[in-house]
């Protein structure tokens, strides 16, 4: 399959997936949500596939959606909003119900939707000196899609403390909330990266894809078709054309404070 906002590298059993606008420090628009739910399907649909890797190029692994992406498309209809939500929770939702382990090495910026992304991962590896944000509430809107996987990783208290300021944390303080697993330096992340994909093709991958279903199952996660998913979507539908939406996205792109600061 050729992407144009990916590099897929397959070695052996392993397949890296690096998000490839570092330009922008690979904030997701439509193109690239587009391709990683294909990326992660196909590679999960493989049988020689064992370990899925995730990186990002440049600077920054991810930071969130891409503003001129979320503005434009908040001038389309109503339904048409909804169905491009729908098309980022289903990104998300790949991610977490995809039978093969899915390890996340991050660094520089973890920003917004790109929380979601690492959230939905088994294995979440950062370095030090990564920043982290739920900055959604700063443009005027919420992590809506995001939260389900946020949540169910990192718990409603830590949740309640990032997501309603919007602030900026640091590796230490996700990896004391569960939202990554381990942190180091890039060195240390792909040693540790090395051991969690030893483990992975040592044992049987039909029981690793029978134990993350186990393990959604009893944690009541197992249903792709959750209902939440799609009261996410509209939330984030409606922000989006709403008057605080689209003076914090104005905004943004044109460096100034949103009028509620005033």
């Amino acid at each position: 399959m050729d992407f144009t906002t990916l590099q897929i590298g397959i070695e052996k059993n392993v397949a890296r997936i690096a998000l490839n606008r570092p330009e922008v420090r690979n904030a997701m628009n439509a193109v690239m949500i587009k391709e990683m739910t294909e990326a992660i399907g196909w590679l999960d649909s493989r049988g020689d596939i064992r370990v899925i890797e995730i990186c990002g190029n440049g600077k920054s692994f991810c930071a969130g959606a891409d503003i001129n992406y979320m503005k434009d498309i908040a001038k389309n209809g109503y339904l048409q909003n909804i169905e491009d939500a729908k098309r980022l929770s289903k990104l998300f939702q790949t991610i977490y119900f995809c039978g093969t382990p899915v390890i996340a090495l991050v660094h520089g910026h973890v920003i917004g939707g790109g929380n979601g992304i690492i959230a939905a991962c088994d294995v979440v590896l950062a370095e030090t000196d990564t920043v982290f944000a739920f900055s959604e509430v700063k443009l005027g809107i919420t992590p809506a899609t995001i939260s389900p996987f946020v949540i169910a990783r990192c718990g409603e208290a830590f949740a309640r403390d990032t997501m309603l300021s919007g602030r900026k944390f640091t590796a230490e303080e996700a990896l004391d909330n569960h939202l990554v697993n381990f942190t180091g330096s890039m060195e240390e992340l792909n040693r540790k990266l090395d051991f969690y994909t030893e483990q992975y093709l040592n044992a049987s991958p039909n029981a690793i894809r029978d134990c993350k279903q186990l393990i959604r199952s009893v944690c009541g996660r197992n249903n792709p078709y959750s209902e939440v998913f799609d009261m996410t979507s509209v939330v984030i539908a409606n922000e989006r054309r709403s008057d605080d939406g689209q003076e914090g996205m104005k905004a943004f792109l044109e460096k100034r404070k949103p009028g509620w600061c005033e």
